[in-house]
């Protein structure tokens, strides 16, 4: 019979700290191509049509005050759909500085309560699996539904898409700095194998 043994955690060594990692490697916020990705796209493809959508927010609770917490909320810059086609529920949030966009640009403007009586206009701009899209939509104020779809964000995209490229230029950097720095012999090898 083998026994194996384990060290309680009091006996391993403390973690160096002083050093930090020489590579961050984290996950990309948006994917190549985002416009292909949105038009090719299933899910995309059904979200992108205009589909009923309703209020999913504090359903334990009475109508009346949900409709005050829908309208406190989105007047806060949040609120919480669900298209009831696909059962997809969204965290939207509305205004100028809604998921991390800065500035007082006109294509994040709050929700509009003025244009239509007992409606509320709302815009909300995010990613959603690698793809920057704005959900559009209104929602009756009495009932708590309405109609919404998604639509792909042209200018975001580009935006995001440039921090992509410079992202992977400078991981590039990093790694042909390492590789010069810790496989000289290496990288010799493959020149030779290129010149022969």
């Amino acid at each position: 019979m083998v026994m194996s043994r384990m060290l309680p955690l009091e006996c391993m060594g403390p973690i160096d700290q002083s050093k930090p990692p020489r590579f961050f490697f984290h996950m990309p916020r948006v994917v190549p191509n985002q416009k292909n990705r949105f038009e090719s796209d299933d899910l995309f493809k059904k979200l992108s049509r205009e589909s009923e959508v309703r209020y999913t927010g504090y359903h334990d609770r009475p109508i009346e005050e949900r409709r005050a917490r829908f309208q406190a909320g989105c007047r806060d810059g949040h609120a919480e759909i669900a298209f009831l086609g696909t059962g997809i529920n969204l965290q939207l949030f509305f205004g100028p500085l809604s998921n991390g966009y800065t500035g007082t640009d006109p294509t994040h403007p709050p929700p509009d309560f003025e244009s239509q009586p007992g409606k509320v206009h709302l815009i909300s701009h995010f990613i959603l699996n690698g793809v920057c899209v704005r959900w559009r939509g209104v929602v009756d104020l009495d009932r708590l539904d309405g109609t919404g779809c998604l639509e792909f964000d042209e200018p975001t995209a580009q935006l995001e898409e440039a921090l992509l490229k410079e992202e992977i230029q400078q991981y590039n950097q990093r790694m042909q700095s390492f590789e010069e720095r810790f496989h000289p012999g290496l990288i010799e090898q493959d020149r030779f194998g290129e010149q022969s």
